[in-house]
């Protein structure tokens, strides 16, 4: 019996991302499978259609996959292939099939609005991706992003939650999820300095099972006084991969303003893996628009990104929200509301010593981040992450930069800041928990003439971030050699704090909004290459109840 089937595929991807991305109806993909001839097209309502006939339907079904050359990409590198690579996954994720993009294929993706949805494993192989920006209708719109047919839902308020609780009252729910809570009512990381602000609503993401017991690798860390919205994501417990691939962005050419570009690949869905990427910048002048992160994850549980390389982006400068010139954060990573995420065997391109590229990972509300075998110009965690791990590691130009909570681990890593760990001064240099250091090198400021403090950051106890601000409670630094080879005139040898505030040096000097002070320090086996000793600071008089113990 001949079919004439019309399915309206709606691919209604939620986005729980930075403000400024949204779903667009052009991204609605029409199927359908009738006549002999498949084709991808726009019909009258400007709709993309894919028709898939029969014999195909049949055909791929057989094959276990789809390629992009099968619903009619050229790859040539010249012909703008958006449409049919997105046609290909829309017809894929109604299937249920792999993609496999073609070998040694290039794939030309201009500024059209059309954001590629992937849902089903897929292998971009030896073929290549040319993403031009340099004429871009949507800058917010992403090029690829890898979601979950399992939809977010509302909850029912509760009146509150407690730091570390167990347990939530809570419906049964239809498996693990991933539990976004909410407290509008509540100001947290209220932003100090150039690039000022007045924060954001109190939040946390926790994982639940269907009983709604928190996993307490990632528990709750801020007490909920009043919850004014709790929505649950379900957790997809199938591993997606997705392989391969080379990616080159054409930079853009805007103004260079805080209007971020996210053309790259969105992961908004849990268990995913990505291995063996590569992407490449090319085109970045003397200004440009900052970016996103090429590979933006949010939202999600449980992602690793394997043996990849990436690039870091071009700095430009703009006006900050007070008034002064202020360089723009730009990155190829970027974490927002994640647990579980880890970068393994990871590298960048340029130079991770090299200041004219920002650097490359920006972070927000995570839990759980870990590098392992990276070779990047930064860490960083903005507005908090619980629990973050460094290891078998190197690290540039911009270090370690964290605020945070739980434990943070560097291990078997050489770090080539200005710092060991930079606690941010524009969130309060805070860290309510502990700092464990072992078998690792630090080269301050990558070997120029610098003076070298392990513990860097700013607090002067008068603005109030939204919570109080703490030091590690307790600091362990264990087989620690610091390379002080290049030291400026009058260096007295490096300190374990640097001045957190100069203007602190009596009793007389009131914070406001106290800071809570390192109790404990232990080190064990530290050695300079300078033959200095360490000291506790320039600025003796604030850590003056540090408790010190060494070897």
């Amino acid at each position: 019996m001949k079919k004439h089937m019309l399915l309206m595929f709606l691919l209604n991807h939620i986005l729980f991302t930075q403000a400024q991305e949204r779903n667009s109806p052009e991204n609605n993909v029409v199927i359908t499978s009738q006549g002999q001839t498949t084709q991808v097209y726009t019909n009258e309502k400007r709709e993309l259609t894919v028709n898939i006939s029969p014999k195909d339907v049949a055909k791929f079904k057989a094959a276990g996959l789809v390629r992009y050359s099968d619903l009619g990409a050229k790859g040539d590198g010249i012909t703008d292939d958006i449409d049919v690579i997105a046609a290909t996954h829309a017809f894929a994720n109604l299937q249920g099939l792999p993609v496999k993009a073609d070998a040694g294929a290039t794939y030309y993706i201009g500024g059209k609005e059309r954001t590629v949805v992937i849902q089903t494993g897929t292998d971009f192989g030896t073929a290549a991706f040319i993403i031009d920006d340099t004429e871009v209708k949507n800058r917010t719109a992403a090029i690829f992003t890898v979601s979950s047919d399992l939809k977010p839902f509302k909850l029912a308020t509760i009146s509150s939650i407690k730091r570390n609780q167990q347990k939530i009252d809570l419906p049964p729910l239809p498996g693990r999820c991933l539990i976004s809570v909410t407290n509008s009512n509540v100001k947290q990381y209220i932003r100090f300095g150039l690039n000022q602000n007045n924060g954001s609503s109190q939040t946390d993401l926790f994982i639940v099972d269907k009983d709604g017991k928190v996993d307490m690798n990632a528990p709750i860390i801020w007490d909920f006084e009043q919850v004014t919205d709790i929505t649950a994501l379900p957790i997809d417990e199938n591993l997606l991969k997705i392989t391969g691939g080379s990616f080159t962005t054409i930079a853009n050419k805007a103004e260079s303003k805080s209007t971020y570009y996210n053309r790259g690949i969105a992961i908004r869905r849990s268990h995913v893996l990505v291995e063996g990427l590569k992407h490449y910048i090319e085109g970045e002048g003397d200004h440009g628009a900052p970016y996103g992160g090429f590979i933006n994850i949010g939202n999600c549980a449980y992602v690793t990104v394997k043996n990849t390389i990436l690039t870091g982006h071009k700095t430009y400068n703009t006006i900050g929200a007070a008034g002064k010139p202020v360089s723009m954060g730009t990155y190829d990573l970027s974490v927002n509301r994640a647990v579980n995420v880890s970068f393994l065997n990871c590298s960048q391109t340029n130079d991770i010593d090299d200041n004219k590229y920002w650097g490359i990972l920006g972070s927000n509300f995570c839990k759980n981040l870990v590098y392992d075998h990276c070779t990047l110009s930064r860490f960083d965690a903005h507005q908090g992450v619980a629990n973050a791990t460094i290891r078998n590691s190197t690290l540039g130009h911009m270090g370690v930069n964290a605020i945070g909570s739980g434990l943070l681990t560097i291990e078997n890593s050489t770090i080539r800041g200005r710092s060991l760990v930079n606690l941010r001064p524009d969130y309060g240099s805070t860290w309510q928990g502990e700092l464990v250091v072992r078998n690792c090198t630090f080269v301050p400021a990558g070997g120029k003439p610098f003076s070298a403090s392990l513990i860097s950051g700013s607090y002067s106890g008068q603005h109030d971030f939204g919570y109080t601000c703490y030091m590690p409670e307790r600091i362990t630094i264990e087989n620690l050699q610091i390379d002080d080879s290049s030291y400026p005139d009058n260096y007295q040898g490096p300190a374990i704090f640097a001045n957190f505030n100069p203007q602190m040096t009596d009793t007389a000097y009131q914070e406001k909004f106290p800071y809570v002070k390192t109790k404990e320090v232990i080190l064990r086996n530290i050695t300079t290459t300078s033959k200095k000793v360490l000291r506790i600071s320039d600025n003796p008089f604030m850590f003056r109840d540090v408790r010190v113990k060494t070897n």
